[in-house]
């Protein structure tokens, strides 16, 4: 019982840290931790409807990729997008009646409540699945997977802020859901590739390590961008 608890622990830890990150850059006007846990729990919540859509898609999305194209079609069709989409739902249906919703980085830091959630449960399935050896597993996914599913989160609250908040051009609509699903289908892509144990794997793995890394900078530059917004916006109001 004693080493359930430790992996639940495990899964839910870093994810839970995450959460407490992005609540303490939120320094303008902090939103109520209860109503980010909500948020998260909206996430779990998403992982349920996003387990549907993906069974009901695996007919068409191979298990084991064996090839590029499979790797890929997994990576996009069998993952980013049915994961993204289920994130977004439930992210849509948890900000249209919120009234703390009222600063651009507000999506942020909602977006990556329900995103944290998604990968906390994640966590627990994939740990649990492999409880032989859950501490590498679970090692593994604390540096990348979690972190990936908070920056996927990221940019879809810094596009879905974008929008509501008066950027209604058609780009920025088609980013609130297409931005995130490349960057996770790319994300998984090169995994998955990666994992086909050709010449070009450790090649892949780097390329992969090299994406991670871009992908941290964007994801601090559009965390940057909308607290800045936000200041800007709060000097203007103060003046008035």
């Amino acid at each position: 019982m004693d080493n359930l608890y430790t992996v639940i622990l495990a899964a839910v830890l870093p994810p839970f840290a995450l959460m407490l990150y992005i609540w303490w850059k939120d320094k303008n006007r902090r939103e109520p931790f209860g109503v980010m846990c909500k948020g998260f729990s909206y996430g779990i919540l998403s992982a349920g409807i996003a387990l549907v859509i993906e069974i009901l898609l695996s007919l068409w999305v191979p298990n084991d990729p064996t090839n590029f194209f499979q790797a890929v079609w997994k990576a996009f069709v069998g993952a980013a997008m049915p994961e993204e989409f289920a994130k977004l739902l439930v992210l849509w249906l948890f900000l249209r009646k919120n009234p703390y919703f009222d600063e651009r980085f507000d999506g942020i830091v909602y977006a990556t409540c329900v995103g944290l959630g998604f990968a906390a449960t994640e966590n627990i399935i994939y740990l649990f699945d492999n409880l032989e050896n859950w501490q590498s597993v679970a090692v593994g996914r604390a540096m990348f997977a979690v972190p990936g599913h908070f920056l996927f989160a990221v940019c879809m609250g810094y596009f879905y802020s974008a929008v509501y908040f008066g950027d209604i051009t058609w780009r920025k609509r088609f980013r609130v859901f297409w931005a995130p699903v490349l960057l996770h289908g790319i994300y998984d892509s090169l995994l998955f590739i990666s994992n086909l144990n050709t010449m070009w794997s450790g090649i892949i793995l780097v390329c992969f390590y090299v994406f991670c890394f871009k992908m941290l900078r964007y994801g601090r530059r559009r965390i940057a961008e909308h607290l800045e917004r936000d200041r800007q916006d709060e000097r203007l109001f103060g003046s008035e």
